[in-house]
């Protein structure tokens, strides 16, 4: 351990971008043995580790750094499993930047431990050689429904089966996984990856009930009748608008419906082929990493060019930074500090161009954001063929919550206890985008499994 004096960080091997854009395969390769164990190496076993502080779920990150360095798979197995319900998805889609390696130790300096690649080493050796998660098989009389498959829905199971209790999971949709499945490309996440996951919980007793929608399919009360708890993660789907004109026309698209629509193509089954944006111009609106999604997906599928909006500048951009890095190589052209002002239509109604005014960053506000101001007399107009806004999301408010008496705030958000949460309705769970807004996957998987132990306490104690 400690070799950071003579081993420098190291980002796993990419693809180059000249095969990568031409297919949906992931662009980053596996580490090492050698790469992984090196890596670990670096470590310093801090006695206060800002790693493990910095992730919302409080990974065992240099414990299993230590294993690795010592050549103990199964044990960083093990460890990095132990918190986490999918660790080997945390290692590729988190923002590590901004959690685990950006409060690394060894920033100051020398450069942070590759900790998410190390993190999918770990569980993709663990798998091949073998290595399973724990589970006890149904050992108590107690059942929970889980409405949602996401990575919320997905960690409450994982840990109210790792108790004995009995899952029974309602997803809408024709396959689990949610945002994991649908709303990441498989050049970040390739799906072999969710199913794999998905298939161990049902190995160990998740009943998985598909194509299924509360409240259309099934009524809530029939759930709530014959199970003793419910956990609810349906997430955020509900697409912000500008709030401009024009973005109703017909060739204006929500990020969310464009990214489904090209994995269904994906998965070969059946797509809207409005969606096919071969030899245009796209134009994308947000500095998100869904934003960033829209633009590498566009180039792989043959846009004439892709061009992003972000009305503040790169630093500010809310996305990875190595997602931002990655659309750049991959030939996605961005204009920062514009702001949309509205879209250009034709005379039959289609989007042609989107006005845009140059901004400049002051002072910071409250928030700690820097202030924009729109520059007067400063406009001009992007052409486009087509438009995706990706200006976040909004949790979709069914109306099985109100009717059940399951609060929500102004913005649609479900209202729970913050330390158990339990909704307004007594033994209704709830936690991911569906109570924060919009967030990241380790938040949702920090909601669920949280949620799943204080179900555990309230059934079994």
């Amino acid at each position: 351990m400690r070799e950071f004096l003579s081993v420098e960080r190291l980002d796993p091997t990419k693809r180059l971008v000249v095969e990568r854009t031409k297919d949906f395969k992931e662009i980053y390769e596996v580490f090492s043995t050698n790469d992984a164990t090196s890596q670990s190496d670096r470590c310093i076993q801090c006695g206060d580790p800002y790693c493990l502080n910095k992730c919302p779920l409080h990974n065992y990150i240099p414990q299993w750094l230590k294993a690795v360095s010592e050549k103990d798979l199964e044990f960083a197995f093990k460890l990095s499993n132990e918190p986490s319900p999918f660790p080997e998805v945390m290692g590729r889609v988190c923002p590590h930047d901004r959690l685990c390696e950006g409060d690394c130790t060894l920033n100051d300096g020398h450069g942070a431990i590759t900790i998410g690649s190390v993190e999918t080493h770990i569980n993709e050796e663990g798998f091949k050689a073998g290595f399973k998660p724990d589970f006890p098989g149904i050992i108590t009389d107690k059942k929970v429904a889980v409405i949602g498959s996401g990575p919320a829905g997905l960690s409450a199971a994982t840990y109210l089966l790792r108790s004995g209790i009995a899952v029974t999971m309602y997803e809408k949709a024709d396959r689990a996984g949610g945002l994991l499945t649908y709303g990441i490309p498989n050049f970040k996440l390739d799906k072999k990856i969710v199913e794999r996951r998905v298939k161990l919980l049902q190995e160990a007793g998740l009943e998985l009930v598909l194509n299924c929608e509360v409240g259309k399919d099934i009524t809530f009360e029939e759930i709530a009748n014959n199970h003793d708890a419910m956990f609810i993660g349906i997430g955020a789907t509900k697409a912000k608008n500008a709030k401009i004109a024009g973005e109703k026309a017909p060739n204006v698209y929500a990020a969310m419906d464009y990214l489904t629509n090209i994995q269904k193509k994906n998965f070969n089954a059946a797509y809207d082929k409005k969606f096919d944006f071969k030899d245009l111009n796209v134009v994308v609106i947000g500095g998100g990493d869904t934003a960033m999604d829209c633009l590498r997906t566009a180039k792989r599928e043959g846009a004439k060019s892709v061009t992003c909006l972000y009305r503040r500048d790169e630093h500010n951009m809310p996305g990875s930074k190595k997602e931002y890095k990655n659309a750049v190589e991959e030939g996605v052209d961005f204009a920062f500090q514009v702001s949309p002002k509205e879209i250009i239509v034709n005379d039959s109604g289609k989007a042609i161009a989107v006005e845009v005014i140059k901004t400049s960053l002051g002072v910071k506000d409250a928030s700690g954001r820097q202030r924009m101001e729109e520059l007067k007399g400063s406009e001009y107009r992007v052409n486009a063929d087509v438009i995706i806004m990706s200006l976040g999301f909004d949790p979709v408010v069914p109306s099985f919550l109100a009717e059940n008496g399951i609060e929500t705030n102004s913005w649609g958000g479900i209202i729970i206890n913050d330390e158990t949460h339990e909704t307004t309705t007594s033994g209704v769970f709830a936690g991911g985008d569906c109570f924060r807004g919009a967030d990241l996957v380790v938040t949702a998987a920090y909601d669920g499994r949280e949620a799943a132990r204080s179900i555990v306490e309230s059934l079994l104690n």
